[in-house]
């Protein structure tokens, strides 16, 4: 197959082009902004700049629709929210290529956590009791004095997330002007996250996977694989119930009863897509050809050495918790690095200077400049 996959200055990128490349296809990448940590990869054959789909989306969609024709892709891989995008412009795409990715309809339900816990009732998992909340004063009232976390509709990296562990003081301050807001009750217990592909709702592949050190309150750098009661079961209804097609990955809480509460979800890749080994048959449950579910081939954690090293090292001697950091270190693999192949890591570091000067340039935080050009918050697009 000719694959291209998109989001290119993402690390599950590489990760998808490495795993098709090394399984026979021909692998390009594309992206929006320079996406080196891919590109630099000895499994990429090629790469193409595209506009922003953010700001200029039907151009975005013609130049894809010309680099699908031109180079004869076969299959084209979303790998971040540039998918909302591309389901919602797929009709500009030539139709011989499958476009790995569902309805624009079902992806915003999906993306939106108030609806998506509507649609994860009777699936399996405990739901937690969740409002929209226009304002302050409505997420206060509705809190009652409860431990409540607060986030907005459409956000990811736990962005401008809220925790209120003790209840919401009467003097919070006002939420910021980004749309609606969910207040959600406060749920207690050991994270665990999921990540799963589907094929016309049936579950093809499928890992779960515990995000043991965090940058902040926010993205993991550490990823060790794990097994969850009841949250693969959940995925497999959740997936029939909507007759889901694409990646699919769940953030969930597991109580110390052994419940499990589903938090939100995300339809797109997740970390978790690098537990799977390059030769696992990830390529083959994507195109619905695996004829077993397809899991992690070795049970041992990835981890991007660099954070680990600065950041996580870090953490560990302020928390005296040194040793149980280094037996981390040493039980875990790097994302980035692999035998013959070690350029990417020079690219993600060429990337994050990149994404240093863009925020400087657009007056932003680093994490809003490398996401800001493909992010979707529920806005309207172009018709």
């Amino acid at each position: 197959m000719r694959v291209l996959v998109l989001g290119g200055r993402a690390p599950v990128a590489l990760d998808h082009a490495r795993r098709f490349a090394a399984q026979g296809s021909t692998v390009y990448v594309a992206d929006s902004v320079p996406c080196r940590i891919s590109s630099y990869g000895r499994s990429v054959a090629g790469t193409f700049r595209v506009p922003a789909p953010r700001f200029a989306p039907i151009e975005f969609a013609i130049e894809l629709a010309r680099i699908i024709q031109q180079n004869r892709i076969d299959l084209l891989l979303p790998t971040c929210e540039e998918v909302f995008y591309v389901s919602y412009l797929r009709h500009y795409l030539p139709s011989q290529c499958i476009v790995f990715a569902p309805p624009f309809d079902q992806l915003r339900e999906l993306h939106s956590k108030l609806r998506f816990l509507e649609l994860a009732a009777n699936c399996g998992a405990t739901i937690p009791a969740s409002a929209c909340a226009r304002n302050i004063r409505e997420a206060i009232a509705w809190s009652e004095g409860r431990p409540v976390v607060l986030k907005p509709e459409f956000s990811r990296f736990g962005v401008y997330v809220r925790l209120y562990p003790d209840g919401m003081p009467g003097n919070s301050a006002e939420l910021e002007p980004i749309g609606d807001w969910v207040v959600q009750e406060f749920c207690t217990g050991r994270e665990v996250c999921s990540y799963s592909v589907a094929v016309d709702g049936v579950v093809t592949a499928h890992v779960e996977y515990e995000p043991r050190y965090r940058i902040a309150s926010s993205s993991s750098f550490y990823f060790d694989p794990c097994s969850a009661p009841g949250v693969r079961d959940f995925v497999d209804r959740f997936v029939r119930k909507i007759d889901f097609t694409g990646q699919i990955s769940f953030d969930w809480i597991i109580g110390c009863d052994g419940g499990h509460s589903v938090l939100e979800c995300n339809p797109r890749a997740i970390s978790g897509l690098h537990l799977f080994d390059t030769l696992d048959p990830l390529p083959a449950a994507i195109m619905g050809e695996g004829e077993v579910v397809c899991e992690p081939g070795r049970g041992s954690p990835k981890m991007f050495s660099a954070v680990m090293a600065s950041l996580g090292l870090l953490a560990a001697v302020r928390k005296q918790r040194l040793r149980e950091w280094l037996g981390d270190w040493r039980r875990a693999s790097d994302v980035l690095m692999e035998r013959g192949d070690i350029a990417p890591t020079l690219g993600g570091l060429l990337d994050i200077g990149s994404h240093f000067l863009r925020a400087k340039s657009q007056k932003c935080s680093v994490r809003e400049a490398s996401t800001r050009d493909i992010e979707w918050d529920g806005q309207e697009l172009p018709r």
